[in-house]
């Protein structure tokens, strides 16, 4: 499978809410990135999806290029932030580079004032480009991410 191949096959199987089949395109030493998370190495990264990817959530995605050992997307995420019950749309602009045919860096970029915006509501959109209000958006990203795979442990 060609690396646009196996991105058609990601986000396809991101809009079935196949967490699996997305997370054994990922290395082993995969690393994630996005405004939300920051940073996520490995096992966190696939434990991300797996909390993440649930029905419900409407994917498209589109715009799937090549250049050299790069394959970059365009995405959109529909969904309700369960937190405040608000609706988001994320569109997300997306690159990938690959390791003997599975993905080894993958880096979401979007706008995080627009995204706090929506999920949070008037909060997001009059301090969502704060360094404060960014960070404890991370910080709850990063204790939801740790609770679940705890959760998946135990």
């Amino acid at each position: 499978m060609d690396n646009e191949a196996v991105i058609n096959t990601f986000y396809t199987s991101f809009a079935n809410a196949d967490a699996a089949s997305m997370i054994a395109l990922y290395d082993d030493d995969v690393s994630f990135s996005d405004p939300v998370f920051g940073i996520l190495k490995g096992e966190q990264a696939k434990s991300m999806w797996k909390m993440l990817v649930r029905p419900g959530i409407v994917i498209t995605f589109g715009g799937i290029k090549s250049k050299g050992n790069k394959v970059y997307a365009n995405w959109q995420a529909e969904y309700v932030y369960t937190p405040t019950k608000r609706k988001v749309v994320n569109k997300i602009k997306a690159e990938f580079e690959f390791k003997n045919g599975k993905i080894i860096t993958h880096v979401d970029k979007f706008s995080l004032w627009n995204w706090s915006a929506q999920a949070l509501g008037m909060t997001g959109l009059l301090l969502g480009w704060t360094s404060t209000v960014k960070h404890k958006i991370k910080s709850m990203a990063n204790a939801s991410l740790r609770s679940f795979m705890e959760k998946q442990q135990g």
